[in-house]
């Protein structure tokens, strides 16, 4: 699979959007393109500068977080997904909703479509689209961070590390694997679950200075769940729960 890059979608309830929208725009220094789809499901985080890599979708259930792929041949993709362990939930032709071996929903969606095809905010940097967004308050969203039932981890691990074509690197902790390539906007994190159901994803931001970030995301609405080893619990002002990272915003690497 040609993959171009990584994009990260916030899922949050429909009835909830507007107050999701309105956080996730604050705490990251973007704006909210107009929304899109056949019930306005879709919108897009946009960047004063670089390439738009962190999207909001409404949708039925709590909500959580899962990844778009843009690859190069959208077929080719799906099979070959398929032959590594996936299968599909829905097919729309030119793009595909695909399950992991765990059952952890993601799309396959297409990287090269003609300008006058794509939305506007994707048309004027369209050249790899890999231009990570400016860090804003000490803090950039640059990971995803899939929650992986203890019995399921090896498995997921592999079949994520074939289908993005990443090295897998292990993590500062045994159950954090981390996907990661020099550049690209959005990183992957598999977590092994200390017991419980898998199949859930959130994101993480990297800060410079996770308490400070804690103390500017519960000014706009956002409250403190769980202090984790490198890592603050919250919960956004639509009910989903991402985490504040030790991490350094322009690198990804922990902090000392």
């Amino acid at each position: 699979m040609a993959l171009r890059r990584v994009l990260a979608f916030v899922d949050r309830p429909r009835e909830r959007f507007e107050e999701a929208a309105a956080f996730w725009t604050a705490v990251t220094g973007t704006r909210l393109s107009p929304r899109r789809g056949d019930d306005g499901e879709f919108a897009t985080l946009l960047p004063e500068s670089g390439d738009a890599c962190v999207k909001l979708q409404a949708v039925g259930g709590g909500g959580g977080a899962h990844l778009d792929l843009e690859v190069d041949d959208v077929r080719a993709a799906v099979a070959g997904a398929v032959a590594l362990g996936a299968d599909v939930a829905a097919d729309h032709g030119d793009w595909a909703v695909l399950r992991s071996p765990e059952g952890r929903a993601f799309c396959l969606v297409p990287s090269e479509r003609a300008p006058e095809e794509r939305a506007p905010e994707e048309r004027v940097s369209w050249e790899g689209a890999a231009r990570r967004p400016p860090v804003f308050g000490g803090t950039r969203l640059d990971q995803v961070c899939l929650d992986i039932a203890p019995g399921a981890y090896e498995e997921e691990v592999a079949f994520w590390a074939a289908l993005i074509g990443w090295p897998p690197r292990r993590g500062s902790l045994p159950e954090f694997t981390v996907l990661a390539m020099p550049g690209m906007p959005v990183r992957v994190l598999l977590q092994r679950l200390g017991e419980g159901p898998g199949r859930s994803a959130h994101i993480d931001l990297a800060c410079a200075d996770a308490e400070a970030a804690r103390l500017l995301h519960e000014r706009h609405g956002a409250v403190f769940v769980a202090r984790g080893r490198r890592w603050i619990v919250m919960r956004d002002p639509a009910g989903g729960v991402y985490c504040l990272t030790e991490r350094d915003p322009e690198t990804g690497a922990l902090l000392p």
